[in-house]
């Protein structure tokens, strides 16, 4: 599955379980429609939680307001909160990670693909 939006905020790195890396980033998804028998546009704005397991050096370049295309698989997590409400969000599990803005797209490769130390990325 592809999903395009723009980042909400500049994308965190968090240590979990046996030192494992994970980026943690939100993409805001806007679409447009008008309702049936209606002339009013009405927008909508969807909200989706992503996860890249893969590389943290990628971090630097998730910040707020770039335009991102992720590859991965979605899931929804469904909880209650402290007060009792029913709560819920939308998550991405990311396999891969186009950069979109300042007139270029930016491919990341794919792990197996790497040749050179991360830190030497074209951009």
């Amino acid at each position: 599955m592809e999903l395009t939006g723009r980042i909400t905020a500049n994308a965190t790195v968090n240590t979990v379980k046996g030192d494992r890396k994970v980026v943690r980033f939100s993409i805001a998804i806007n679409d447009s429609y008008k309702p049936k028998d209606s002339q009013e546009v009405k927008k909508l704005t969807t909200y989706v939680n992503c996860s890249y397991w893969m590389r943290e050096g990628i971090a630097k370049y998730l910040t707020k307001g770039t335009l991102v295309e992720v590859q991965g698989r979605i899931s929804v997590s469904a909880w209650m909160n402290k007060d009792g409400e029913p709560k819920g969000s939308l998550d991405f599990h990311v396999n891969g990670i186009k950069l979109h803005g300042k007139g270029t797209t930016e491919t990341l490769p794919a792990p197996a693909d790497i040749t050179e130390p991360v830190e030497d990325l074209p951009f």
